[in-house]
């Protein structure tokens, strides 16, 4: 008994801070253009994360770029600014984004 509440407090330990992102993610309209495993107007959040793969210093430039937008990177779709979200909401959401690799 003492074994599986570890096991489940590990894990909902785990899963806690990966949904409180999501439901950022969501509340912050980020998944009316990406997903988290597939394309939709933008890339998913995986396919960001292996691009950016290995650079230590990305999630600033990411969380600037989720502010205040951004075009060419990905295609001709540009990403329009988003400004209501503040700056440490791009930053959680930057490093959120980067923990798909």
């Amino acid at each position: 008994m003492k074994r599986s509440l570890i096991t489940i407090a590990l894990t909902l330990g785990c899963v806690a801070p990966a949904m409180a992102d999501m439901a950022l993610a969501k509340t912050r309209s980020c998944m009316a253009c990406h997903a988290v495993e597939k394309k939709l107007v933008g890339p998913s959040f995986k396919d960001i994360a292996k691009r950016y793969a290995g650079q230590s210093d990305v999630a600033p430039q990411l969380a600037s770029k989720i502010v205040k937008g951004g075009s060419g990177v990905w295609g001709p779709v540009p990403m329009p600014a988003n400004n209501q979200v503040s700056e440490a909401e791009s930053h959680k959401l930057a490093e959120w984004v980067l923990s798909f690799q």
